[in-house]
């Protein structure tokens, strides 16, 4: 007897394990997708700060898939989510996060809704992993439903004559090779020949005229007025090179105008060069111009002229560089990369025009720095 009492004690103790266990089977999940990318201070804020102590507090209940901006093709993925959630391009940024049916963004939104969001979800029963086709094979497998049964279908008819089986065979129509898809118009991409085209015939310019200096073929014209158009370019191209610093290091949507994908270009992996934003290193550039430019108005000397010659070179250069990238790789325009590349430009015909005005000067340049 007392054999049963206690074989019925034991039975009324697992009772409740049994129903915490199913209740933890069966506990609601609030799961997401937040697009990130590397080098994106509010991004690092969220992934560090924001998405770990609720973590911990709601474990097993939140799920957050983070995607990691790489490329252009990541980047088409985060402007399709966007789409779908009706939103345009230049309304999208990073960290850009989708919960059910809300869009949150930027380090103010997220950790300011998202906790409230999750308790609300929580209360309904859980949500899944938004459904869309920007995020197909992004996604644990665990999230995708399985695929429907095939509905059945009849048996195939039995042929008993040889011949009509060749002939039946015979009639079906060939599977059709899948043709490639020809690739899109990238808008503003005659723009962007006409400017990186304009910044080859400048070099060719330039070094065809200081060889003709140099020979005595061509005596260049006493301009040095347009000495001083240098600070004003470069004050120009230090404020679009800034503007396009604040859009990668802020993460927010650029104004692009009517022709172009500023955003699509800001979010490629071009974007940046060892890890430095490009408009940060256009920033530091100009800047170095000016410096550059102020030096020679204080010693007036060639060397200024001749080392300004140098840099605005090299920039043209990598403007071209940067703008093949933009027709035929990232297949998106940014205009302000485009106007930069314009005042680059500029700066270079200006500061060749200068040297050349010095270039057959009897006294050499390093005897006039060191007088």
């Amino acid at each position: 007897m007392s054999r049963r009492i206690l074989l019925l004690i034991f039975a009324l103790l697992l009772i409740p394990v049994g129903v915490v266990a199913a209740q933890t089977d069966d506990e609601p999940v609030v799961r997401g997708v937040m697009f990130w990318m590397d080098g994106c201070p509010h991004c690092h804020y969220v992934i560090d700060n924001v998405l770990p102590p609720l973590q911990a507090e709601y474990g097993a209940q939140l799920d957050i898939t983070l995607v990691e901006l790489k490329s252009a093709a990541d980047a088409d993925r985060l402007y399709a989510a966007g789409a779908a959630m009706g939103l345009t391009p230049d309304e999208i940024g990073v960290p850009f996060l989708i919960v059910g049916d809300h869009v949150m963004m930027g380090s103010d939104q997220i950790p300011a809704e998202l906790p409230g969001l999750i308790d609300r979800y929580l209360a309904e029963g859980g949500v899944e992993w938004p459904a869309m086709d920007a995020l197909e094979g992004l996604l644990p497998a665990s999230s995708v439903p399985p695929p429907a049964a095939p509905e059945p279908t009849a048996a195939p008819a039995v042929v008993e004559d040889v011949e009509e089986l060749a002939e039946e065979s015979q009639q079906t129509p060939p599977i059709a090779a899948v043709e490639p898809a020809a690739p899109t118009r990238v808008d503003g991409a005659i723009e962007a020949a006409i400017v990186m085209f304009g910044m080859v015939l400048a070099l060719a310019f330039v070094g065809v005229m200081l060889f003709l200096v140099r020979g005595g073929a061509f005596q260049p014209p006493q301009w040095d007025w347009l000495w001083t158009a240098v600070p004003v370019l470069a004050l120009f191209g230090m404020a679009v090179a800034g503007y396009l610093a604040y859009i990668e290091t802020q993460a927010v949507a650029a104004i692009c105008g009517p022709v172009g994908d500023c955003n699509t270009v800001q979010t490629s992996a071009y974007a940046k060069l060892f890890g430095i934003p490009i408009g940060v290193i256009g920033m530091v550039a100009y800047a170095a111009m000016l410096a550059v430019w102020v030096w020679g108005r204080a010693r007036d000397h060639g060397l200024p002229r001749w080392l300004l010659l140098a840099m605005t070179a090299f920039g043209v250069a990598f403007s071209i560089y940067l703008t093949y990238l933009e027709i035929f790789v990232i297949r998106a325009v940014c205009m302000w990369c485009l106007t930069s590349a314009v005042i680059m430009t500029a700066l270079l015909l200006v500061s060749a025009a200068a040297a050349a005005v010095i270039w057959r000067q009897p006294e050499p340049v390093f005897e006039q720095v060191m007088g």
